[in-house]
């Protein structure tokens, strides 16, 4: 089950990115908003990460304008790493290497298309589960504790 929430500026993107798992016979959870009203993009990174964090959803995708605001927001939740991403590339590495369990969108950055490659992407990716790459995990969640 994939976690999917987005403020105003991503709901059009959003709601492609929902028919396209949909296709795919993948489960989401929409966690909102529900429209293009103006809306508060934290109160929806924070509902996708809970749901990710809680163990209800497998992985998260959050989708603002720019994809910077939502991200910080997924973020403050314990256990999440929500990697921001306007490219495939990075979507490869950020689960290779981060074993990154959210990922942020621009609505305003990327278009159509190409967000749905950088999902495809980043839901195909299996973590390497090197050594350095779990040091390096763990790490951070030390540090998020201080």
């Amino acid at each position: 089950m994939i976690a999917i929430g987005s403020d105003h500026g991503g709901y059009e993107l959003k709601r492609s990115i929902i028919k396209y798992l949909e296709e795919r016979n993948i489960p989401c959870e929409d966690v909102g908003c529900d429209s293009s009203e103006s809306c508060d993009y934290a109160v929806f990174g924070h509902a996708a990460a809970k749901a990710v964090a809680e163990g209800r959803c497998e992985k998260g995708i959050v989708i603002c304008t720019t994809g910077i605001g939502i991200s910080i927001s997924a973020n403050k939740i314990p256990g999440i790493r929500c990697a921001l991403c306007a490219d495939s590339f990075s979507a490869k590495m950020t689960r290779l290497h981060n074993d990154a369990n959210m990922l942020a969108l621009g609505a305003g950055i990327v278009g159509t298309n190409l967000a749905l490659e950088i999902v495809d992407v980043f839901l195909r990716t299996e973590f390497s589960n090197e050594e350095r790459h779990k040091r390096r995990i763990e790490l951070i969640e030390k540090f998020s504790s201080l």
